[in-house]
C-alpha cells in the first residue's frame, strides 16, 4: 500500500488550540482517509486518526492502521506535509 497524495488544512480555531491541522491521505490513487488530527502534543506532534464518540462518552476509532509500519508511514508522511504546508503559509 502506496501512499499517494496527502491533504493539509492548517487549522486556526482558538476553542482547539492544540489542533494544528486536518488531514487526508490518499492511498493507491483510489481510497481516502479524512480528518486525520494533527495534534499538539507535549512532546511533540501526535497524528490522531478518525474517530467518533459513542454513547458512553468512549471514542472509538474509525479508521485504524493494523500494522505498525504502516502507521509509523502515516505519522512520518503527515508530519511532512504539515511541515511543508506552514513553510508555504510564511
Amino acid at each position: 500500500m502506496e501512499i499517494t497524495n496527502v491533504r493539509i488544512r492548517v487549522a486556526n480555531d482558538a476553542d482547539r488550540p492544540n489542533l494544528k491541522a486536518i488531514a487526508s491521505v490518499i492511498f493507491d490513487d483510489q481510497f481516502v482517509v479524512h480528518e486525520i488530527r494533527i495534534l499538539q502534543g507535549s512532546k511533540g506532534l501526535i497524528i490522531a486518526m478518525p474517530n467518533k464518540r459513542l454513547k458512553n462518552g468512549a471514542f472509538m476509532d474509525i479508521a485504524n492502521p493494523l500494522k505498525a509500519e504502516i502507521r509509523n508511514r502515516i505519522d512520518e508522511v503527515v508530519c511532512e506535509a504539515y511541515e511543508k504546508a506552514l513553510m508555504e503559509l510564511e
